[in-house]
């Protein structure tokens, strides 16, 4: 009998043993780290039941503040206190309940990286590179196809995967950097564990891990500092306001309002109705409509008015940044999560990092509703926004236009460029703007403008010389079209040279035409000069109406004075100088950085038709 009671007893302590090696299904944030700014943490747990346990932490300078239940039992949200103190190591976190089930989870507090807090965002001395990562370079084809993930290779549909991942990127860092980059802007790597139509990234399925078919989270950290040693500042594409329906938590709501219309019967899509959020006149019908509505069938909108769901956003955002060290954030669909939200998250990221930059996307080509957004922008309605930087839709749009349109024609041409550069006046900080010829979702620059090279050369001449910080989505230095169609899927085409198979190469300049290879050492010309040109990145702007063709735009400083001569005219036309003479003498001397030329100007000056010129200017 005493043997009977010993095997029972062992028995029933194996099932506790087992019980305890049970996993967590989720804990995030994954990890954190000792001496941040703000001593908080809130860990999100999720595990079968886990409300039925209370946890206890025994680490010298970590206390457990409170815990959170709420109506899922499968969920407990912990919040910690971590004390300037504490050093880095493995937490354990003990679980037990009333039956005396017990687990521990070991939890890693790191070491933060020297001055992680003080790190440098990119800013006006910075040009981006913008790359979707699925159509650059297919470095693994070993992750083309992972297992239980549906939407598998299918490079002939548009739609479809096409191979390109991080492998790709690392291994064309050269080419980036010496085009003159030092940023990189990449379409969302996180994991998108949809159906189909999963390659744009833009529907997440797990915040914390890198999409299998595009690497590992360990790949993306080692793209981070490959980048760095090219002197190329990596950052990450981020989305606050939906995920992706396949996202685990779909199947499993921490809460009755996790997600906007969570219980309603159909899909209630947004109006994206942005200016409902900063009309005097508008019904809160609208604004709601806007920011609470569904982004896509495919992308349910996340309710940020949900503490656990807020702080969860902001966790992970300061989680990357400090994870895969980046340089900079791009928020996918700024002002459609709620704004209230929005402002605090840009808060607590200038807190934890003051001088780190993040560039928010409003495709509004009314520059008062993008310069409502601003950090330092005083709106009536009250409302402080600490985000520096915007995506500069309307001078994309004017400078389209400007190209496309008759200079003879009144109000035509380099005056819509001119008139929309002239509100400035409404941003708190023009020169943080980002500006752009193109990105993954409109056509291609060299596509808007009807393939016309003269007009691209006086655009790229423009956007790389005049304030705010410029990015360059990937193909468009090699006038990369989509002239089927504007379907996303050919816009975002396949970068020549990212496949082995490819019989052009833009690497290699294999198979490349003689205007795509000029256009190439056009905008690399360019993108060097202005990198160690500091009067571009931070000098005065001066600019005089457009007249017969020409607009003309001048950055100075003390130190320096360039002159910038956009030029639409088809045969050589003279230039007379009195126009300029309040910030320039009738004679000085010129030299042009894209023919590498010095002359002397005497008063006049004859332009070459067609084409730019960007004069570095010293007076006599």
């Amino acid at each position: 009998m005493k043997k009977i009671f010993q095997l029972l007893s062992c028995l029933f302590f194996m099932q506790i043993s087992v019980f305890a090696q049970e996993k967590i299904q989720h804990i995030e944030p994954l990890n954190w780290w000792v001496g941040m700014k703000n001593p908080n943490l809130q860990l999100l747990v999720h595990r079968k039941n886990i409300a039925d346990f209370s946890p206890k932490i025994n680490y010298k300078g970590v206390s457990i503040k409170k815990v959170n239940k709420v109506e899922n039992p499968n969920y407990l949200f912990i919040d910690l206190l971590i004390a300037p103190e504490t050093q880095a190591g493995e937490v354990k976190i003990i679980f037990e309940n009333n039956k005396k089930e017990t687990f521990t989870h070991h939890y890693s507090l790191l070491k933060r990286q020297n001055k992680s807090a003080d790190r440098i965002g990119f800013n006006s001395s910075d040009v981006l590179y913008m790359i979707t990562p699925d159509r650059f370079a297919n470095g693994n084809p070993q992750n083309d196809n992972v297992a239980n993930f549906k939407d598998s290779l299918n490079r002939k549909g548009l739609t479809g995967r096409h191979g390109g991942d991080i492998e790709g990127i690392i291994q064309h860092l050269d080419y980036i950097q010496n085009l003159g980059m030092t940023a990189l802007w990449i379409n969302p790597l996180v994991e998108n564990n949809q159906p189909k139509t999963s390659y744009h990234g833009y529907a997440i399925t797990n915040f914390s891990k890198i999409d299998a078919r595009f690497g590992t989270n360990d790949d993306y950290v080692r793209l981070s500092k490959e980048a760095k040693k090219h002197g190329i500042k990596l950052v990450m594409d981020m989305v606050l306001n939906h995920c992706g329906s396949e996202h685990w938590w779909m199947k499993d709501f921490p809460t009755k309002d996790w997600i906007n219309f969570q219980v309603s019967p159909k899909t209630i899509y947004s109006t994206h109705r942005r200016e409902s959020l900063h009309d005097p006149y508008a019904a809160e019908y609208d604004i709601t409509s806007h920011s609470d509505g569904w982004f896509d069938s495919t992308m349910p909108d996340l309710n940020q008015r949900n503490p656990f769901m807020a702080n969860y956003l902001i966790q992970n955002s300061i989680w990357w940044v400090e994870y895969a060290d980046l340089g900079g954030i791009r928020m996918d669909t700024w002002p459609y999560p709620d704004k209230n939200f929005m402002s605090v998250w840009s808060k607590r990221m200038e807190q934890e990092y003051p001088n780190f930059n993040i560039v928010g996307e409003e495709w509004s080509l009314n520059p008062s509703i993008v310069a409502a957004w601003q950090k330092g922008k005083v709106n009536k309605n009250g409302y402080v926004s600490y985000l520096r930087t915007l995506m500069d839709f309307p001078v994309n749009a004017a400078l389209i236009e400007a190209l496309n349109t008759d200079e003879k024609v009144w109000n035509q041409g380099f005056t819509k460029l001119y008139q929309t550069v002239a509100n400035d006046f409404v941003y708190a900080n023009p020169n943080d703007l980002m500006i752009f010829p193109d990105n993954h979702d409109m056509s291609r620059f060299f596509t808007q403008l009807h393939e016309d090279y003269s007009k691209f050369k006086n655009g790229m001449a423009f956007l790389l010389t005049t304030r705010g910080i410029p990015q360059i989505y990937y193909g468009t230095e090699i006038l990369m079209t989509n002239p089927k169609s504007d379907e996303h899927g050919e816009i975002r085409g396949d970068m020549p040279g990212g496949w082995a198979d490819d019989s052009k190469n833009v690497f290699t300049e294999m198979g490349m035409s003689k205007a795509e290879i000029e256009a190439k050492n056009f905008v690399s010309t360019l993108l060097k000069w202005r990198k160690n040109t500091p009067v571009i990145h931070s000098g005065k702007l001066k600019h005089f109406a457009p007249a017969n063709g020409f607009y003309v735009q001048f950055r100075y400083n003390d130190k320096q004075k360039i002159m910038v001569i956009l030029n639409k005219n088809k045969e050589s036309k003279t230039l007379e100088m009195g126009k300029f003479k309040e910030i320039l003498k009738d004679n000085f001397i010129a030299k042009d950085i894209l023919s590498n030329q010095t002359f002397e100007v005497k008063g006049s000056l004859n332009v070459p038709p067609n084409n730019p010129l960007i004069l570095e200017i010293t007076e006599k």
